[in-house]
């Protein structure tokens, strides 16, 4: 874990990579909780014996479970003693560019790609956030993520 004193030590940091987060195995329970919390039971996620003969060869996680989990991954990757909250400002653009079959081990990257100054001490953070899977040449989801830090 990348650990800062305060936000004025990132703005210096802007076009580099700046924190890469633990990795996290994606289960079919969250796969199938996920399903329930959203409404969104499509069998290549939840029917895992229906998946094995789908183009997957088994069940794959939900590209916007994939996209909730930008949070977790932030909180194991990066720590900012000086500041008291985070808030998740939004999303600049995302892509999905890779299924994540049941059982895989994601991890982040996170890329500072701004850091301006806001009212009450506060900067909005621009990142872009590279999921990877491991043993995957190319990542599973690219996102950029506004936070606004104080």
């Amino acid at each position: 874990m990348k650990t800062f004193q305060n936000l004025s030590e990132l703005s210096p940091l802007v076009g580099q990579e700046v924190a890469v987060s633990d990795w996290i195995t994606i289960t079919q329970e969250q796969v199938n909780l996920f399903a329930e919390a959203t409404g969104d039971h499509q069998w290549i996620h939840v029917d895992v014996e229906r998946a094995k003969a789908g183009p997957f060869g088994g069940p794959i996680a939900h590209g916007f479970l994939t996209l909730s989990l930008l949070p977790r991954f932030f909180e194991s990757a990066l720590s900012i003693a000086g500041s008291k909250m985070g808030v998740n400002y939004g999303l600049n653009k995302v892509r999905f560019t890779s299924p994540v079959p049941v059982g895989s081990r994601l991890r982040a990257r996170m890329k500072l790609l701004a850091c301006v100054p806001v009212a009450s001490d506060g900067v909005q953070l621009t990142w872009e956030v590279k999921v990877e899977r491991e043993g995957a040449e190319k990542p599973v989801c690219i996102a950029e993520s506004l936070v606004l830090r104080y």
